[in-house]
């Protein structure tokens, strides 16, 4: 079985069938995903076996008030902070434990980095659903600032 290179969401992915373990992030695949990036307000990357999503991730656009930011971040920026926003990160049960989550966080940072070459982006905001999540993260090399 072959994975795909992390791609755009597109018409021909196959949604139905996937299964993070995660019912939130499970419907938000199948529900929102695809309107989001129709209206612009995210993009989704999908990693595949054929057609069918095994993996994903959600980038947006965002923004930190200066005060909420962490001291090092904060300082000499402008308020508010624009930043990348990863929100959404699941892989389907039947691959998790591959390192293809930490293979999406790099892939997400050298998009982002990309990006940083032509728009205005200080930081990345992570949205860790829960404490596994969180110690995912923190884990995959993302410092771990709270913001209120």
């Amino acid at each position: 079985m072959t994975l795909s290179r992390p791609a755009p969401l597109a018409d021909h992915h196959e949604l139905a069938e996937f299964s993070s373990g995660v019912a939130e992030l499970d419907e938000w695949l199948r529900r929102r995903a695809r309107a989001n990036q129709a209206g612009g307000a995210s993009r989704t990357f999908v990693v595949c076996v054929r057609n069918r999503v095994i993996a994903y991730y959600a980038l947006a656009s965002g923004a930190v008030r200066q005060p909420e930011a962490p001291g090092r971040f904060r300082r000499n920026r402008p308020d508010p902070i624009p930043v990348a926003v990863l929100g959404r990160l699941a892989i389907d049960q039947s691959h998790q434990g591959r390192g293809i989550g930490r293979a999406l966080v790099r892939d997400a940072g050298l998009r982002l980095l990309n990006a940083a070459e032509i728009l205005g982006i200080r930081g990345l905001l992570v949205h860790a659903i829960s404490d596994d999540a969180r110690a995912f993260y923190e884990a995959a090399s993302c410092p771990r600032h709270p913001i209120p």
